[in-house]
Parts: C-alpha cells; sequence; structure tokens
C-alpha cells in the first residue's frame, strides 16, 4: 500500500491560530485542503479525543482524513510518528513518520510516508535545523523509500513549486495557514501552486521504468480533493483514490 498525503497537508497549532481551530481548519479545508494531521499532544486525551471527532466531522464531509501525531490513532485509522519512535510502528491504516536525515530515512520499515524537515528556517521553530533548502531536500527524497512531504517554512507558491521540484509528493505547512488571515484564501493559493508544480513535473519529468519508485516524488495526477481514507467514521483501510491531501518539526 503507498497511498498517502499528497497536496497541501495542514498541522495544527492552537496555539499560534488567529481563530478557534476547527474553524481555522474549516477554512482550509474549504480551499481544498484533504488532509490534517492534528498535534496538540499536550491536550488530556479526552480533550484530544473530542477535538479529533471535531476535525473528522469537518474533513468527511469534503471526503478528507485526518491523521494523528502519536501513536494512539484517537478511535481512527491514520498516524504520524515522531523520528524517535516508536519501532516498530502500530499496525494501523496508515502511517507516517517525521524524518530529518538519511539515517532516520532508513530506520523506515512498513510506513507509507515521510516527513523531511526542515525545508526553510521556520518561525514555529525558530533555530531548528539547519535548514535542508531544496537541493537537500532533493537528496533525501531520492534516499527515501517512501513518498515525502516537505516541511517547514514552506509559506509561498514559490517554496511550493521548488519542494515539487525537489521531489516532495506535497507540502505539510503549519504557520502559513494556523496564522492566516484568511486559511481559506491561503490553502487555496498554495494548493493552486502544488497542482501548477505536479502539472509541470508531470510534462518535463515523467517516471521511467528504470527508476526508483519515487525517483520523481510525484503522482502528478492526484488532486488534493477526496480522501484514501474514510475521514467520516475514522476507519478504513487506505484505498487507491485521486485524492490526497500530514506531526513533523516545523
Amino acid at each position: 500500500m503507498d497511498a498517502g498525503p499528497t497536496g497541501v497537508v495542514v498541522l495544527t497549532d492552537r496555539r499560534v491560530a488567529r481563530g478557534a481551530l476547527v474553524d481555522v481548519v474549516a477554512g482550509a479545508v474549504d480551499g481544498g485542503v484533504r488532509w490534517v494531521v492534528l498535534r496538540e499532544k499536550d491536550l488530556l486525551r479526552a480533550d484530544r479525543l473530542a477535538l479529533a471527532a471535531d476535525l473528522r466531522a469537518i474533513l468527511a464531509e469534503a471526503g478528507g482524513t485526518l491523521v494523528v501525531a502519536g501513536p494512539d490513532p484517537l478511535d481512527g485509522d491514520a498516524v504520524h510518528l515522531p523520528a524517535a519512535g516508536p519501532y516498530p510502528p502500530p499496525a494501523v491504516g496508515l502511517v507516517g513518520r517525521s524524518c530529518h536525515d538519511t539515517a532516520e530515512l532508513a530506520r523506515l520499515t512498513t510506513e507509507h510516508y515521510a516527513t523531511l524537515s526542515p525545508v526553510y528556517e521556520t518561525r514555529t521553530k525558530p533555530g531548528y535545523g539547519p535548514a535542508l533548502r531544496p537541493a537537500g531536500l532533493a537528496a533525501l527524497v531520492k534516499a527515501s523509500p517512501v513518498p515525502v512531504l516537505a516541511l517547514g517554512g514552506i509559506e509561498t507558491p514559490a517554496q511550493v513549486h521548488a519542494c515539487v521540484a525537489a521531489g516532495a509528493t506535497g507540502v505539510a505547512v503549519l504557520g502559513a495557514i494556523m496564522r492566516a488571515n484568511d486559511p481559506t484564501e491561503t490553502a487555496t493559493t498554495l494548493g493552486r501552486a502544488f497542482q501548477e508544480a505536479a502539472t509541470r513535473m508531470a510534462r518535463t519529468h515523467p517516471a521511467r521504468s528504470d527508476e526508483g519508485p519515487h525517483a520523481t516524488g510525484l503522482r502528478p495526477t492526484v488532486t488534493t480533493e477526496g480522501s484514501s481514507l474514510t475521514a467520516r467514521s475514522g476507519h478504513g483501510r487506505p484505498q487507491p483514490s485521486t485524492a490526497t491531501t500530514g506531526e513533523g518539526k516545523q
């Protein structure tokens, strides 16, 4: 199974969000986002479980998917794990992991995708790095056994284009959406940039049979609409889809 997030993937942080987190996420979904990673690890499980239910309801209406940061899927079937563990990953429908270098990529086993960060300097975690920049991202994409999301400091269409050109299957954003005056407009702008970049890659870098499965890093016909997991119930095995839009360090 190689289905996983692509397009614009939103990571939550209620502490920097300009409004109520559910409203910010709803705005991003209205702008085309179909993948959201719930962080908020400081909350009590009961509160985080309730928040997960609220976000799943928002995503379900658009056919989107909620991924939960950490090994507890909170009654769902998709998790995103930190580089430090746990190993092996839990047996759930979709597993992602935060990675930052080739050593961490080499430890991947049954994960379906990884985030690579920080691609750019980030206001959310100042001083965290050093930044990979697009060239460093491209080198790690080639070393990755799974599709990669670019993460860290991605705020502009030009940065989205650069990440896609480096081979990323999507861009994971936190501050750009959480701090946005209009999350819908920002999500739309970044999503459009991803589609433009993906289309360009499809035309100029068609996958060759002698290349690895992630040589180009893209499934260019994929859009940010829909989902490969059943968001409404929070369960379901990933299925092939035309959709996708995951926690890492940002």
